[in-house]
């Protein structure tokens, strides 16, 4: 007889904290957890196994296909492991109109990576993605869950030189009329050229 490997469940040692997330719920509504379970998963492994969906679906009595459906209807989720630091581009028209179309290109050309590939290293991940909420910021990138609005080439290279030290900056706010947070810039400033707002 042929043995399997199997995998652990992933809630198995989270208990406490697998109650807490359907205890948001009511006991009809079990089904309603699985965004954050999902999520729970995805930040952990970076991505969201055909065994974790399985997992996930005896928990809130669903079936694995039913949990595949929301997982593929959103972009955070993955079913292949993405990097440490996953870069995802707004493509939609505001963005686009704004140069995100350009910025995209860019980091193929600065990472060797396209849409949904992951470099060698696993530190680098690429996605297009449709509408991030910040319309009037564009070009937006969002790393993992930071945003960072009006991404020039140089503040990308600024991003792109922190993260390959395992730094993480502060989001940028470049909302008009938004003055909470100004500080933030100072990151940019710091490193020569990235604040000067240049769309090169």
């Amino acid at each position: 007889m042929v043995e399997l490997d199997t995998v652990p469940p992933f809630f198995a040692d989270k208990q406490e904290q697998l109650a807490e997330i359907l205890g948001r719920y009511p006991e009809y509504g079990k089904r309603s957890a699985v965004m954050p379970l999902l999520r729970e998963v995805q930040h952990t492994e970076r991505h969201v196994s055909e065994a974790r969906l399985a997992e996930i679906a005896e928990i809130v009595g669903l079936h694995p296909t039913e949990v595949k459906g929301v997982m593929t209807f959103y972009s955070e989720y993955h079913g292949e492991p993405v990097g440490r630091f996953h870069l995802q581009v707004c493509s939609t028209l505001s963005c686009s109109l704004a140069g995100s179309d350009q910025l995209y290109d860019y980091l193929v050309e600065k990472l060797g990576i396209v849409n949904g590939e992951t470099d060698a290293e696993g530190r680098f991940s690429l996605q297009k993605v449709e509408c991030l909420g910040s319309c009037g910021t564009g070009p937006v990138v969002q790393v993992n869950d930071t945003y960072y609005e009006r991404v020039t080439r140089s503040r990308c290279d600024v991003l792109l030189e922190a993260l390959k030290k395992d730094e993480m900056p502060e989001p940028w706010r470049a909302r008009g009329g938004d003055n909470e947070g100004a500080h933030k810039a100072d990151f940019l400033m710091a490193h020569a050229g990235a604040g000067e707002g240049e769309s090169r």
